[in-house]
């Protein structure tokens, strides 16, 4: 059964009115959410930014150390130079590690930190055939950190190393930043979508969000972090990450505003603007 929407006088009718209410309320809710969505990642946006100068100067200091002198006797917490250290293998044994598949290598103690941990070596790795139980594994270690197993002529990386860790941050933080301007966009559009469904105007959704556009504004700039970080170091990694993902987001931003904006009619009024008189 059909329900007049208007009265003899013109006035809309209830039924009209609550709807658009309805409507403008739901609007409302999605402003807000996307407001607080663009606030989140504008704080994880600054948290990473403020590890970045930390992890720069721990990079440099990294890529500048050389091996330790002789006879120096420097600690884990201390050591910026590589320290050599030897031990035997008490046993190798493959075990699963989250989804993969490692090498579990424990050295006979005493041994100093952090080698009384045990290393975690791939499956397909250059130590993987010739590692055994008995053998002697010479370790490289900075700081507190394994960089590298050698027996046998052959060397495999242990633990991640501080010069890999700029770029994928500097990606992140970018994400953080385009997802904040994509959220308060959101929330623009949904704050002045309420107020012209409240007026009564004609409104249209600009841009829909779905998983690929939200999993393109997390993962192209992470990914682009990744791969400037193994090519520059430093603050030069961080600009061009940066740089990069700003052409990116403008473009893409763009482009996808006026993807979803609709079509202007032939009388000249666009449906998302009030008529002109």
């Amino acid at each position: 059964m059909a329900t007049s929407t208007t009265d003899s006088t013109g006035a809309r009718a209830p039924d009209d009115l609550s709807a658009r209410r309805r409507s403008a309320r739901g609007q409302r809710w999605w402003s807000l959410l996307c407001g607080l969505l663009g606030l989140l990642a504008v704080a994880g946006a600054v948290g990473l930014g403020a590890m970045l100068p930390g992890r720069i100067a721990t990079e440099r200091a990294y890529l500048g150390a050389v091996p330790c002198a002789a006879g120096e006797r420097a600690t884990a917490a201390d050591a910026d130079c590589l320290r050599t250290v030897r031990g035997t293998v008490a046993s190798v044994e493959r075990v699963r590690s989250g989804r993969t598949h490692v090498l579990r290598v424990r050295l006979r103690p005493p041994v100093p930190a952090p080698l009384d941990r045990p290393l975690e070596l791939s499956t397909r790795g250059e130590l993987s055939e010739v590692l055994g139980p008995g053998d002697e594994v010479a370790v490289t270690v900075w700081r507190e950190v394994r960089v590298s197993a050698h027996h046998a002529g052959r060397d495999e990386d242990v633990d991640a190393r501080p010069d890999g860790e700029v770029g994928p941050l500097a990606g992140l933080a970018a994400a953080c930043v385009w997802l904040a301007a994509v959220a308060f966009t959101g929330a623009y559009g949904g704050g002045r979508r309420s107020r012209r469904i409240a007026s009564g105007r004609p409104v249209r959704a600009r841009v829909g969000f779905g998983p690929a556009r939200i999993g393109g504004v997390l993962g192209v700039p992470f990914l682009l972090g990744v791969a400037v970080g193994k090519i520059w170091e430093g603050w030069t990694t961080v600009l061009v990450t940066a740089g990069v993902t700003t052409l990116i987001a403008v473009q893409a931003t763009v482009f996808a505003l006026r993807v979803d904006r609709p079509p202007a009619p032939p009388g000249g009024n666009h449906p998302d603007r009030p008529p002109v008189s």
